[in-house]
């Protein structure tokens, strides 16, 4: 399918690895002028050199920074001042008890998972509203509904997500801008590998993904963790204008583990 994106400019925070990366080959895929962002100059280049593995003739730009710091955004902002479309890919997460997050941690998880987002919105929006052309997706997570008793913080971090993309679509009734959040279900990304050994004590990822689909998200329809390009695949399409028709939008990639019918 051609998904009419070629030459667009799109950002993709944190996309050296993981979901963001697998979202910035599909969009160079698809003939996007894709920003690569990670933390580090090697991270970006490493990110660059798989894509291009895959796609020889894929359109990059590299920027290396922490776009959870204001600082750096800005330095963004005046590198590439307009982009078409934006995905909010940057999050951390961390399984935790409750009665063992301090009020520092609350913090650190929203101002990198809610207000890096909210900040890179702040530059690119009213550019997309005057050009009357753009895309802006949130990475959100079923953990926004389906909040995990492991770490609460991190899912109200989603919901505080589903709450900013809602009142941003509501400012762009009637122009062909969009904001949308896509929340995908636990993935198999890096991360969740990271994730997995902290949780698992040792045991073989299968096993460990048996188990926690049996009694983790048991409402799982199909017990498994998905694949990176299953999450990437639904936000290279929501980034097009074949989705003109879906703004305000929580769009669930999430395997059927929400049992809610809406």
């Amino acid at each position: 399918m051609n998904l009419q994106l070629n030459d667009q400019l799109a950002l993709v925070s944190a996309s050296t690895k993981g979901i963001g990366l697998a979202i910035a080959r599909s969009l160079a895929r698809e003939g996007v002028r894709v920003i690569l962002n990670g933390r580090s100059t090697a991270s970006v280049d490493e990110a660059a050199a798989r894509i291009l593995a895959d796609i020889p003739d894929a359109k990059l730009e590299k920027f290396p920074g922490d776009l959870s710091s204001a600082e750096d955004a800005q330095k963004l902002a005046t590198a590439f001042p307009d982009v078409d479309i934006l995905v909010n890919n940057l999050g951390i997460f961390d399984p935790k008890p409750f009665s063992e997050i301090p009020d520092a941690e609350w913090q650190r998880f929203f101002d990198v998972n809610v207000l890096s987002g909210v900040r890179l919105s702040r530059h690119y929006f009213d550019g997309m509203l005057k050009r009357n052309k753009g895309r802006i997706i949130f990475i959100s997570s079923e953990s926004a509904l389906h909040i995990p008793a492991e770490m609460i913080h991190y899912g109200m971090t989603k919901t505080a997500q589903l709450a900013v993309a809602r009142g941003l679509a509501e400012l762009t009734t009637g122009t062909a801008v969009t904001v949308n959040c896509v929340l995908p279900g636990p993935t198999r990304s890096e991360g969740v590998e990271e994730f997995v050994d902290k949780l698992s004590g040792g045991q073989p990822f299968e096993a460990f993904e048996k188990e926690f689909f049996e009694k983790v998200r048991p409402t799982s329809l199909i017990k498994r963790f998905e694949t990176v390009d299953e999450i990437a695949n639904v936000v290279a399409f929501v980034c097009s204008p074949l989705a003109s028709g879906m703004n305000g939008s929580a769009i669930r990639v999430e395997g059927g583990l929400v049992k809610a019918v809406a």
